[in-house]
C-alpha cells in the first residue's frame, strides 16, 4: 500500500537558531556524514520537540541506495506522526568508518536513539557501545550488528527463511542442476553473508540440490558500477553458468540490465525494487529475472522507527519476551536470534513475478 510520507521543511532562521541545543543536521569537517535529512516539530532543547518528543536517528548503509531511501522514508513518517524529530543520515560509502563518523555526529548531537543497517557487523562495535553508554538506545534494522553493539535487531525476515526462498529458487530456474553463482554487497556485510551461509547450508544439507555447482561469491559493493562489472565478469569466466542470484537491491539491478541487455540465457533471481525491476521480470526469453523477492523496506523503516520509540519510552529494554505494539502494524515479540542477541521478524520474504509486479511497482 503506497504511503504519502509527509515531510516538514526548516527554514534557515530555525535551523540556525537550534544548533545550541541539537547540534548542526550538516557535520561541517565530516566528510563520511553523507546525506543528511532532518525533520521535527517545533524544536526545543537537547533536540526534543514542543511537545516533549524525542529525537530519533536512522542510518543507512550509503547514500544512494533505493532500498536505504525507503527505509528511510518509513522510519521518518512514523517519527513524525509521533510528533518527534527525526534524523536521517545516508553516509557517502557504504562503509564502516564511514558509519562510525556518522555515530560519533549523532552522540555529539545528544539523540536519543540509532537505529542503523550495519555496513560491517564488528567494526562499529566502539562507536554504539559509547552511544549506549551515554545513554542513546540503538537498534540495528536489514543489516545487524554484533549483540554487545545493539539492544535488539529488526530483522526484515527470518535468515533461515530466505535462504531457503532463495535456493529453491535457484533450484527452480536452473531445472534442479548447472553453475551458478552469487553476487552480494560487500563482503563485510552481515545480512548478505547470513543468508549466504543459509544457502549454502540449505543446499549441502540436502540431496535435493546435489546437482547444483556454485561456483563464485562475487562482491559488487552496493555500487552500479562494480555490480555491472562483476556480472560481467561472472559471464567471461562461467561459459556454463546458468544462474546469477544476488540477495542486494544494487546488485540485481545491474546484473538484470546487463544480461538484458546482452540478451544472456543466463537467468536471475534474488531481492530486488519492485519499481527498479519491473522491466526485468517475466519467465521467457525476452526478460532477464523470472521472479524475485523482497519485503517491503517502508514497513522495515516503520517498524525500526516504532522499536526505537518503544527503548526511548521504556516499554522495552530489547531482552527476550519483551512486547510491544507497532502502531497499525500489531504486535511484535522479541525473541532470540542466532547470534546469542535477540530480534524481532518483520514478516516473511514475498514473491514477486510477472503476474504481481505491475502492481507493486509504482508501491516502492
Amino acid at each position: 500500500m503506497k504511503r504519502r510520507i509527509l515531510s516538514a521543511i526548516l527554514c534557515a532562521g530555525l535551523v540556525a537558531s537550534m544548533v545550541m541545543g541539537c547540534g548542526s543536521n550538516n557535520d561541517s569537517g565530516d566528510s563520511n556524514s553523507g546525506s543528511d535529512t532532518k525533520t521535527e516539530s517545533e524544536a526545543g532543547d537537547n533536540g526534543d520537540s514542543g511537545d516533549g518528543g524525542k529525537t530519533y536517528a536512522i542510518v543507512t548503509k550509503a547514500a544512494g541506495n533505493p532500498f536505504n531511501e525507503k527505509t528511510a522514508e518509513g522510519f521518518q513518517e512514523v517519527i513524525e506522526a509521533q510528533g518527534g524529530t527525526a534524523i536521517v543520515k545516508h553516509p557517502e560509502a557504504a562503509t564502516a568508518d564511514a558509519q562510525v563518523s556518522v555515530i560519533q555526529s549523532l552522540i555529539s548531537q545528544g539523540v536519543d536513539s540509532i537505529c542503523i543497517a550495519a555496513n560491517d557487523e564488528n567494526a562499529l562495535q566502539a562507536a554504539l557501545e559509547e552511544a549506549m553508554a551515554a545513554g542513546i538506545k540503538v537498534c540495528c534494522e536489514d543489516s545487524k550488528t554484533n549483540p554487545d553493539s545493539r539492544q535488539v535487531f529488526v530483522n526484515q525476515a527470518g535468515v533461515a527463511e530466505i535462504g531457503q526462498a532463495l535456493m529453491d529458487a535457484v533450484y527452480d530456474i536452473t531445472g534442479g542442476e548447472g553453475q551458478w553463482a552469487i553476487l552480494s554487497a560487500t563482503s563485510q556485510a552481515a545480512n548478505q553473508n547470513a543468508w549466504i551461509e543459509a544457502m549454502k547450508s540449505t543446499m549441502e544439507g540436502d540431496e535435493k540440490y546435489s546437482k547444483l555447482e556454485l561456483v563464485e561469491v562475487a562482491y559488487g559493493d552496493d555500487e552500479p558500477q562494480k555490480s555491472t562489472d562483476q556480472t560481467q565478469a561472472l559471464l567471461a569466466k562461467y561459459k556454463d553458468l546458468k544462474v546469477i542470484c544476488a540477495p542486494t537491491t544494487v546488485g540485481i539491478n545491474a546484473a538484470a540490465k546487463v544480461l538484458q541487455d546482452e540478451k544472456s540465457s543466463v537467468k536471475l533471481t534474488g531481492l530486488g525494487l519492485p519499481s527498479e525491476m519491473a522491466e526485468y521480470i517475466g519467465d521467457d526469453d525476452a526478460h532477464s529475472c523470472p521472479y524475485m523477492y523482497l519485503w517491503n523496506p517502508i514497513d522495515l523503516g516503520r517498524l525500526g522507527a516504532y522499536t526505537s520509540i518503544a527503548l526511548v519510552d521504556g516499554t522495552i529494554t530489547g531482552k527476550e519476551g519483551d512486547k510491544f505494539t507497532a502502531g497499525d502494524m500489531g504486535d511484535y515479540e522479541i525473541v532470540a536470534a542466532d547470534d546469542g542477541g535477540t530480534e524481532m521478524i518483520l514478516g516473511a520474504p514475498f514473491k514477486f513475478d510477472s503476474s504481481n509486479i505491475d502492481e507493486w511497482k509504482d508501491v516502492y
